[in-house]
């Protein structure tokens, strides 16, 4: 009783610091410019709910005063056989009246006319929520889990359902409300009227379904090519990903460290800047073009320009996403198994192909289905590559800022950009079902990965090597870009792009950054400082609640979870403008909304890389913890995460390099004040200054290898056997029950 009631304790005393000790409101400087304590508690937009409620007239604040006297209550006085049926039902009803308030009444008073029928006007509305507001909503959701974990919901794991609750709300509000917000504003007039005559249009367009390509030798409609270009992606990276992580892991290729670097350097790199490497390698004008031309006396094609241009670059851009899902997925296939093939006089291929491949399937689906999304979201490479190919994500950009608005269209092209990755995500799921993929035990493992095949072996080098020279031949293009004069006209050499970019001075003993591209920079770093570490641990804390435990709706949240990733940023970005420009949760312009964008977009590839990773831990270990007493947040940290180092690394990679180089949802949420770097280059390229935009991008490519070894660093390496065949030998640290006991003691 006396740990149930700490739960309440802390629920309530969010509750009562949210009520009188924060600011109710949104405050139009900004929460942490923490100018708000000078006026604290008496002005008009810093005061707490207290204050508003007794001095401001905002007398519905009376009912979250009662609700929270409610709960303290049942703390001190009920019953304890109906408390979690009361603490349920006051966290529920809290939560519900704060969503209920914050869309009733806005800035003019009531939204809506039955409030106003039945309590008459009001004199006076209210802005969007803030910090006081939020913090009461987490009250009443710690209250509702404090319920449910009183009734024996979840085994009474109090951690568990606070987590589930949380990150239902999250998704909730950042991913599902945006959606909804928009989809609402396709089927309505400008005057807020129901009108779906053009959203029915649109479902029916030819354009977006024809199948002439296939029929009478025309061009396919938007949704077919854009569903080809997706499944060839897929493909591509994953077998790709696969020959990298083989290589890496299984071969004595003497560059491995190198492999590593090169095979992280696409996903670092702005999108439009491979593809303007590729037109300057293969464009009518490019360097290979021109020299096949006058080498053959060939006219020079636009090859480039098209589906082929579009694959390539997302070739390049994607398959360093398989290679970070699959290297821990490969390192993670226990040896003894292999060697128990071998054994029983299996060659070395039947025990790569019976043993050691089936048990890279989670991560093989997890690679395709990333590479599939991936490429259905794209918006950079199809921008500069596609020409007249337009695929589903340039699509919405260009039904949402064209001459001709179309909110409607915008919203049928989401929905089959929607359908085609959910299905994706569907068939991964019923490919996996029923099949246990656990390689990882409490058991101690000295064995070590049997040589690969030699057939497989020359294979895989095959595709490493040509790809890793075609790289460093796009990425040389880059990096010489930043040195050249003019780009494509004048080839001589200079340092003025760097040096209007980044330049600094010493003024009056401190550091004056005067160059053009600081501001946008020193944002940048920072936003993606803080939304990587929060993505990865959303990710995998998902992860882990998919993974091992079982409750109402999983499916379904999974299902809500992959949303945010598959659904271009295009429209992320302007369904968070229409969802979060008004009250009752106003973030526009500020950092926030950056931040939660970044954190919900990339969010889903930590849940793949820790499911996983997840899969193959065997479920065991968490068992033993938890009968030896530990929560389900100790078992967490020492028994889950030391086993999820490669996930961990993954998601903390792929989150940080995404809040710094997305485009497609960065340029309708950036502001004056927040400008991020992808913004600002797609600004310089607008504006011609390419050497500048390819100075900042080489700028933002190194900076993202320094962070890149440093998050490597603080996260180390996964210990699992005694030995491998490529590394050193090593101390054995099997993660037994002893060892369990050892940590949780």
């Amino acid at each position: 009783m006396e740990h149930r009631n700490r739960r309440l304790d802390m629920a309530l005393g969010l509750g009562l610091a949210g009520f009188v000790l924060l600011p109710w409101y949104r405050i139009d400087e900004g929460f942490y410019a923490f100018r708000w304590p000078a006026q604290f508690p008496f002005g008009a937009e810093e005061a707490p709910a207290l204050v508003q409620m007794a001095a401001q007239g905002r007398w519905w604040l009376a009912v979250v005063a009662a609700l929270l006297l409610a709960a303290a209550a049942v703390r001190f006085a009920a019953p304890a056989v109906s408390r979690g049926r009361l603490l349920v039902a006051l966290g529920a009803a809290g939560m519900g009246f704060l969503v209920l308030q914050g869309f009733a009444i806005t800035f003019g008073g009531w939204s809506w006319n039955i409030g106003e029928a039945l309590f008459g006007p009001l004199a006076i509305g209210q802005p969007a929520m803030g910090a006081g507001a939020v913090l009461a909503g987490l009250a009443f959701l710690f209250l509702f889990s404090a319920g449910l974990a009183e009734q024996g919901v979840m085994k009474g794991d109090f951690f568990v359902i606070a987590a589930i609750a949380l990150l239902v709300a999250l998704v909730a509000v950042f991913v599902f409300y945006p959606v909804l917000s928009m989809f609402v504003g396709s089927v309505q007039d400008f005057d807020g009227s129901f009108e779906p005559s053009g959203f029915v249009r649109n479902m029916q367009d030819p354009a977006i379904w024809s199948l002439d390509c296939v029929i009478g030798g025309g061009r396919c409609g938007v949704a077919w090519r854009t569903l080809w270009l997706a499944l060839m992606t897929a493909t591509g990276s994953t077998v790709l990903g696969l020959a990298f992580a083989l290589v890496a892991t299984r071969t004595r290729f003497p560059f491995k460290k190198g492999l590593r670097l090169l095979t992280v350097l696409p996903i670092i790199t702005p999108p439009f800047v491979i593809g303007l490497a590729l037109i300057l390698l293969f464009g009518r004008a490019g360097v290979v073009t021109t020299f096949l031309s006058d080498l053959f006396g060939v006219e020079p094609g636009r090859w480039l320009y098209g589906l082929t241009g579009i694959w390539i670059a997302q070739m390049l851009s994607f398959t360093p996403i398989s290679f970070l899902v699959l290297i821990g997925v490969v390192e993670g296939v226990s040896p003894s198994m292999e060697e128990a093939s071998q054994t029983l006089r299996a060659d070395r291929w039947r025990t790569f192909w019976r043993v050691s491949l089936p048990l890279m399937k989670p991560g093989l689906a997890n690679a395709f289905l990333i590479g599939f999304i991936e490429s259905m979201a794209d918006f950079g490479n199809p921008l500069v590559l596609g020409g007249s190919h337009g695929v589903l994500s340039t699509e919405i950009f260009f039904a949402v800022v064209g001459a001709q608005t179309d909110p409607s269209r915008a919203a049928v092209l989401a929905i089959i950009l929607l359908c085609f990755t959910l299905s994706a995500f569907l068939a991964q799921r019923l490919w996996l079902t029923g099949r246990n993929f656990a390689t990882v035990t409490g058991k101690g493992d000295g064995g070590v990965h049997p040589a690969l095949p030699r057939p497989l072996a020359i294979g895989v080098n095959a595709l490493v090597i040509p790809w890793t020279a075609f790289t460093l031949v796009v990425y040389g293009m880059i990096l010489v870009g930043g040195f050249v004069n003019t780009w494509g006209l004048d080839n001589s050499l200079t340092f003025a792009h760097f040096e209007r970019a980044f330049s600094f001075a010493f003024r009056d003993g401190s550091i004056a950054w005067t160059g053009v591209a600081w501001d946008s920079f020193w944002t940048t770093m920072m936003i993606a400082l803080v939304a990587a570490p929060l993505t990865a641990a959303v990710g995998l804390l998902t992860a882990y609640l998919i993974v091992r435990q079982r409750f109402v709706g999983r499916n379904v949240f999974e299902f809500a979870l992959m949303m945010s990733f598959a659904i271009p940023g295009t429209v992320i970005g302007i369904s968070y403008i229409m969802a979060f420009n008004l009250p009752p949760l106003e973030m526009t312009g500020t950092a926030l909304i950056l931040i939660a964008c970044f954190v919900f977009r990339n969010m889903p590839v930590g849940v793949r890389g820790g499911v996983a990773a997840m899969t193959q831990i065997d479920a065991s270990l968490d068992e033993a913890s938890l009968t030896l007493r530990a929560s389900s947040w100790r078992t967490i940290r020492h028994v889950v995460l030391p086993l999820l180092r490669p996930a961990i690394v993954a998601a903390l990679v792929y989150s940080f390099v995404r809040a710094i180089t997305s485009i497609s949802a960065v340029v309708f949420l950036v502001s004056a004040k927040y400008n991020m770097a992808t913004a600002y280059i797609v600004g310089l390229v607008e504006n011609g200054e390419y050497g500048v935009a390819i100075a900042y991008s080489s700028m933002l490519i190194v900076v993202m290898l320094v962070v890149i070894a440093g998050f490597q660093l603080a996260v180390g390496e996964r210990r699992l056997r005694r030995e491998t065949r490529i590394a050193a030998p090593a101390v054995a640290r099997p993660m037994s029950a002893e060892t369990i006991k050892e940590k949780i003691a």
